[in-house]
C-alpha cells in the first residue's frame, strides 16, 4: 500500500470540502446556535446542583457532535458519486482498491478536523489551557471519532441509492448518536433510563465529549471500558463502511 496514494485521494476530498462552504457555514452557524443561544436559555433553567454552569458543560459536546456532523458529511459526495456513476471512473485510477477505500475515510477524518479547530480554539478562549496529558487523549479520541463517523457516512450512503432511505437512517442516527449521549444532559440524569444509559455509555460522541470536558477540568474521566470501547467500536464501523462502499462501487 502506497501512503501517498492514500494522501492523494484525501487532499482531494479536503479540496471538495470548500465546494459546500455555504452549507459548512449553515453547520458552524447552528452549533454556535446550539452553544450561545440555547445554552444561554437552558443556563438558567438547570438544576445548579447538577450542572453550575451550563454553557461550560455544553460546549464540550457542541464540539463532539460537531466533527461528528463534518466527518460524517463526507457520505453525501459518496452517495451522488454512486448515483451518477463516478465511482467507475475512481476504479479506474491506478491504485490499488484499499488505497482508495482508506483515502476516502481519511479524508472525512481530515475534514473533520479541520472543522472542529475554531470549536477547539472556543473552548480554550471559555476554560482556558487544559490539561496536556488529558487533552492528548482527547484529542486522539477526536481523531478515532473522525474516522469512525466517516466511515458510517460511507457506509450508509453505499446501502441504498434512494435518497428518501438514507435520510431517513441518516436523521435516525443523529437522534440517537445526538440525544442518546452526554452532549446535553449530565449522566446521573441518564441513569434513571436503563436504555438510554446503556447507549449513552459507549456511544463514541458521549465518551470524546467527557474526555473533552476532563481535559477542561469540568468533569471526569471516562471509565476504562469506555476508552477500550471507543477504539475497538470505531474499528468495527471503518471495517463495515469499507467493505460495504466496496461492495456498492462494484455493482
Amino acid at each position: 500500500m502506497e501512503v501517498s496514494q492514500v494522501l492523494e485521494v484525501a487532499l482531494r476530498d479536503l479540496k471538495r470540502m470548500w465546494k459546500y462552504r455555504w452549507w459548512l457555514a449553515g453547520l458552524v452557524a447552528m452549533n454556535l446556535s446550539d452553544l450561545f443561544i440555547m445554552a444561554a436559555v437552558f443556563n438558567g433553567i438547570v438544576n445548579r446542583a447538577l450542572i453550575p454552569d451550563y454553557i461550560r458543560f455544553v460546549a464540550p459536546g457542541i464540539t463532539a457532535i460537531a466533527i461528528f456532523a463534518s466527518s460524517f458529511s463526507i457520505g453525501r459526495e459518496v452517495m451522488m458519486e454512486i448515483r451518477r456513476d463516478v465511482h467507475h471512473y475512481l476504479l479506474s485510477l491506478p491504485m490499488r482498491r484499499r488505497e482508495l477505500l482508506l483515502g476516502r475515510a481519511v479524508g472525512g477524518t481530515i475534514r473533520g478536523l479541520v472543522y472542529a479547530i475554531p470549536f477547539l480554539i472556543l473552548l480554550v478562549a471559555m476554560e482556558g489551557f487544559p490539561d496536556v496529558e488529558t487533552f492528548a487523549v482527547a484529542v486522539l479520541s477526536l481523531v478515532l471519532l473522525a474516522f469512525s463517523m466517516s466511515s458510517l457516512g460511507i457506509a450508509l450512503s453505499s446501502i441504498s441509492k434512494q435518497m428518501d432511505v438514507q435520510a431517513t437512517v441518516r436523521s435516525l442516527l443523529y437522534f440517537v448518536l445526538f440525544f442518546f449521549s452526554t452532549v446535553f444532559y449530565p449522566r446521573r440524569a441518564l441513569d434513571q433510563f436503563l436504555a438510554v444509559r446503556v447507549i449513552s455509555h459507549y456511544n463514541p460522541v458521549s465518551i470524546v465529549a467527557d474526555l473533552l470536558r476532563a481535559s477542561f477540568g469540568e468533569g471526569t474521566m471516562p471509565t476504562t471500558d469506555q476508552l477500550i470501547s471507543l477504539p475497538l467500536l470505531s474499528a468495527v464501523i471503518s471495517a463495515i463502511g469499507m467493505l460495504l462502499y466496496m461492495r456498492a462501487m462494484m455493482r
